[in-house]
């Protein structure tokens, strides 16, 4: 893993609701790393579910998780709905996954990518968020792997608990300030 690739996300407060904010240099073409962000046979090396419908803004979404999430979690609904809010390839795709709204933003830096990806949650769970910001942070770190070398372990083996605790802070400390 690189070092970069290890940074921590920012914790956003708005109101009642808490986001997330990633930022990743990839030494990948915006192509490349779109591919990744979009496939399926791309995202199922980093990302916990698929994306299954038409790529175009307003197009309707099925995220069925991947069967190996599904036994490792006990995951109750297997697939959960969404809709593409925008897609222009390879710059922005952001789509909600159920009541959450996920954006990925591609920008060109020399011979890579600056990839950002902001996530905002639709429940002010701030135990949820700090999960959920541990889980988001070793799928980046996943996806970097894939891009970087071709293969990466399955996610479902990724260990997301030297995270959890320092977001569980991050998020509590966002939540104390936004008092």
């Amino acid at each position: 893993m690189h070092d970069e690739h290890a940074t921590m996300s920012t914790v956003l407060r708005e109101a009642d609701h808490v986001g997330l904010r990633y930022e990743r240099r990839l030494a990948h073409s915006p192509q490349k790393v779109w591919r990744a962000l979009t496939e399926s046979d791309q995202l199922r090396h980093w990302m916990p579910c698929d994306l299954v419908g038409e790529r175009r803004e307003g197009a309707a979404l099925q995220l069925p998780f991947w069967p190996a999430q599904v036994e490792r979690y006990g995951i109750e609904e297997p697939a959960l709905h969404g809709e593409i809010r925008v897609w222009r390839p390879p710059e922005v795709f952001e789509w909600t996954w159920d009541t959450d709204v996920l954006r990925w933003e591609l920008q060109p830096d020399g011979r890579g990518t600056v990839l950002t990806f902001t996530t905002w949650f639709g429940q002010p769970d701030a135990a949820a968020a700090a999960n959920a910001a541990a889980g988001y942070h070793v799928c980046l770190d996943q996806l970097a792997e894939l891009l970087d070398t071709g293969s990466v372990g399955p996610l479902e083996d990724a260990d997301v608990s030297s995270w959890e605790g320092r977001y569980t802070k991050a998020v509590a400390t966002a939540a104390e300030g936004a008092r």
